[in-house]
């Protein structure tokens, strides 16, 4: 009986040995605080168990109706990812100016004003007004023709929205300057092997590209829904 007892407890410790090595060498899926690229671009718990990355470009026509329609609901939004979970990243870059067909340097512009922004720890403030901005001032009527129309966008435009929210002279020269431009252009890269279209989305096991400028709020709850599903 005691040998019978001994063999037993000798399979048990080898059967815990083993456990441990298997869970040892399981891949540990990363917490939402090792994939962001930045938190000051995040909203929502940083905990969340629902993960909702954006890649977007501000002079996109597709980025800017999702993330106008956002905005536009911004009180509804909140208390919608509050409830369900939710911690929302936007990835901003200049991408299609590094990786569009026609380069556009208004691409450029918005990205550097947003991050220089950013600098100064407002990028949400920028980032939502130069989305009510651009819509309004282009897109709504215009749609995606106003694409077009705005190479005559120039530095000027993105710094005016800077000074609506407050930021001054130092805000000025980050922008004149192109100080953020290694870091936007690091993103910008990193986007392109992530990505297949601007607007991009991947929320959890979702991801979809793409976004009809008739759109609205009831259409990026459809895109939050399909993520949660996932």
């Amino acid at each position: 009986m005691k040998k019978v007892l001994r063999i037993g407890g000798i399979i048990a410790i080898i059967a815990i040995i083993i456990a441990a090595i298997v869970i040892s060498m399981t891949p540990k899926e990363p917490s939402n605080s090792e994939k962001i690229w930045d938190e000051q671009t995040t909203t929502g718990n940083i905990n969340a168990k629902n993960y909702f990355v954006i890649y977007s470009d501000l002079v996109c026509p597709y980025c800017v109706a999702f993330e106008n329609a956002i905005v536009e609901h911004e009180d509804e939004f909140q208390k919608y990812i509050a409830e369900n979970d939710i911690l929302v990243e936007i990835r901003l870059s200049d991408f299609l100016y590094e990786f569009g067909e026609s380069s556009p340097i208004h691409s450029r512009y918005s990205a550097v004003a947003t991050y220089c922004a950013k600098s100064q720890g407002k990028f949400w403030d920028y980032y939502n007004l130069a989305v009510t901005n651009i819509w309004n001032d282009y897109f709504k009527d215009l749609g995606k023709s106003a694409f077009s129309k705005m190479g005559s966008l120039g530095p000027d435009y993105w710094i005016k929205i800077g000074h609506q929210i407050g930021l001054g002279e130092e805000f000025d020269n980050c922008v004149k300057n192109q100080d953020p431009l290694n870091e936007i252009k690091k993103n910008a890269e990193k986007t392109a092997k992530l990505t297949n279209g601007m607007p991009y989305f991947k929320f959890n096991n979702y991801t979809s590209s793409g976004f009809d400028l008739s759109w609205g709020w009831e259409y990026v709850k459809m895109y939050f829904q399909a993520g949660l599903d996932s």
